[in-house]
């Protein structure tokens, strides 16, 4: 039985980790986003978009 407690606590702990990483990159790309001037986030897609080789025009 306290296997099991053990286990769920650390189970639990990792989603927590996982879901306090995922907002903390989330409002930092936003926050990014949101103070960035649009030329240059649109430089910076566009540049994304050669690197992966996506086409893009």
């Amino acid at each position: 039985m306290t296997t099991l407690t053990q286990s769920s606590t650390s189970t639990i702990g990792a989603k927590l980790g996982s879901i306090a990483l995922a907002a903390f990159l989330g409002l930092g790309i936003i926050a990014i986003a949101g103070h960035g001037q649009a030329h240059v986030l649109h430089d910076a897609a566009h540049d994304v978009r050669h690197a992966t080789g996506f086409p893009c025009h």
